[in-house]
């Protein structure tokens, strides 16, 4: 397992193993495992790590990095793998977002929508750990993989990967105001109270990496998570704009 700062500099932080157990005792919600050079190395699908990860994985697991053929998904999911996270491929290849969706369910589906600044001109989508430019707006591209059948979108601010500096809230929002599928809000928690912003402006799950694996100023590696009903409380202004919505 490695941690990167805006998709660069992989820190080492151990065994995946033994990471996803801690996860499972700390009782978190999902996992997702992103293998971060297959598509750009062209790596083989590592069936075998997979389904021993899926097999240690007492939680939902989605796997994501060089999924590029139905059977590839097939085979992923068939490994006790909930979900499959299309990213590059949902770019070069949206049919397979299709194909997907229409054989295994939208729920068995997520497309990575990776953005970044460009300057002051928005936000582009970017492909292959931020080394490919689609020249395109995550709006419209969120729009589009929808369209295609994702029944979630991951997305991912790029600037923010690593940098525990908060989550890019304007990016998230107009994303979410412009789909009716779930939004994952990914990248920059660097305090716990970061968790609850996403979620109020439409996000329905938040996710990180270096919040949960990192501890100090100083960034010593330990994997940790909140208490359930330390969540529970940060979470409890959500909860009650949620039931103040739907009364």
């Amino acid at each position: 397992m490695v941690k990167t700062v805006r998709y660069a500099d992989p820190r080492y932080l151990g065994d995946p193993i033994n990471v996803i157990n801690l996860f499972n005792r700390f009782e978190v919600d999902e996992i997702v495992l992103l293998d971060i050079g297959a598509t750009v190395g062209k790596a083989d699908t590592p069936y075998e790590l997979i389904e021993q990860l899926a097999s240690e994985c007492w939680v939902p697991l989605a796997y994501g990095g060089g999924i590029r053929e139905l059977e590839q998904v097939r085979r992923v999911l068939a490994l006790g793998v909930e979900k499959v996270v299309i990213g590059t491929a949902a770019a070069d290849l949206p049919s397979l977002v299709r194909e997907a969706a229409d054989t295994f369910g939208s729920q068995a589906v997520v497309v990575s929508v990776d953005a970044r600044r460009r300057g002051s001109h928005g936000y582009e989508v970017v492909v292959e750990r931020a080394t490919r430019s689609l020249a395109i707006d995550p709006v419209a591209y969120a729009v589009r993989v929808a369209a295609l059948g994702a029944g979630e979108i991951l997305l991912n601010a790029v600037d923010r990967d690593g940098t525990m500096e908060g989550y890019d809230l304007d990016l998230i929002a107009a994303v979410c105001h412009a789909v009716d599928i779930p939004v994952i809000a990914s990248g920059g928690a660097g305090d716990r109270n970061d968790l609850a912003g996403p979620l109020l402006i439409g996000a329905s799950a938040v996710a990180a990496g270096s919040l949960f694996v990192y501890r100090g100023r100083e960034r010593g590696v330990l994997v940790n998570f909140p208490e359930r009903t330390a969540l529970e409380a940060m979470l409890d202004p959500v909860l009650r704009q949620r039931a103040a919505a739907h009364p």
